[in-house]
């Protein structure tokens, strides 16, 4: 583990401990324009990020979901930046169920090249850096090499979202055939397939380019591939709107998962 993928780490632990204080107390829940909720932590674990990352590499821009309102003409100029979530699963934890995580990546010419999910319920933490690989960080510090399932069981175990579901979904798994659902919030559904607990994790719904760009870089790191439905790998601040496109995220490169979709 590099030097700068160990200061990822220590950011994320950071922000999820100032995250934490949050969670074992009450606390208000407000919402943005778009109507997705906000709370203290997501702040709080904005603000220990930033600082953090500042620290870092100063003056490496960062594009947060609490800081997102940059115009494309400025940060489609950034060819290395950091991306982050500072609290992806925030209805997970309004829930109180520990499924949300903190994400940073960094990203390259729309490459995420680095990234860390950190757990903070738990403290488990996944990170992946390209061409090094990826790891899991256990609660009592241990640290194992993890790597996709690069073939496909039977039945499929199919990473799924407790808050979202819906009809391209169940076109997909009929499809599929005999499978299994491991359901999880947020970024964890990546992670289970990047440790080889999942086979597959479709997501045929919205979702936004801080959600998905740590756990990318970790998936990719240990031999997965997180694609659109055109099996084009999924990039970064390429165009104006953050939304990504759909997308599948696998370890077997063998199956036909255009087909499923």
């Amino acid at each position: 583990m590099d030097p700068q993928v160990q200061g990822l780490l220590e950011i994320a632990q950071s922000a999820g401990r100032a995250v934490l204080q949050v969670y074992h107390r009450d606390f208000a829940v407000g919402h943005k324009e778009d109507e997705s909720p906000l709370t203290e932590a997501d702040l709080a674990s904005h603000h220990c990020i930033v600082h953090g990352l500042a620290e870092l590499e100063p003056g490496l821009p960062i594009l947060s979901e609490e800081g997102a309102d940059i115009p494309f003409a400025e940060r489609g100029r950034w060819s290395r930046y950091w991306l982050i979530d500072p609290l992806d699963g925030t209805r997970e934890f309004i829930k109180r169920n520990g499924e949300f995580t903190v994400n940073i990546a960094l990203i390259e010419n729309g490459v995420p090249v680095a990234g860390v999910v950190h757990v903070p319920v738990n403290g488990i933490s996944y990170l992946g850096r390209a061409g090094v690989g990826a790891w899991k960080i256990g609660t009592e510090g241990n640290i194992e090499a993890i790597r996709v399932s690069e073939q496909m069981q039977r039945p499929v175990r199919v990473a799924g979202s407790r808050s979202h579901a819906g009809d391209s979904l169940q076109r997909f798994l009929e499809r599929l055939g005999d499978h299994q659902i491991l359901s999880m919030g947020s970024s964890l559904k990546l992670c289970l397939v990047a440790e080889g607990a999942a086979d597959v994790y479709p997501r045929l719904g919205p979702t936004s380019e801080w959600d998905t760009a740590a756990a990318q870089a970790v998936v990719e790191a240990a031999g997965g591939l997180v694609t659109d439905t055109q099996l084009k790998p999924l990039r970064y601040n390429t165009k104006d709107s953050l939304l990504n496109p759909h997308f599948i995220v696998f370890g077997d490169h063998s199956q036909d998962w255009e087909g499923y979709l």
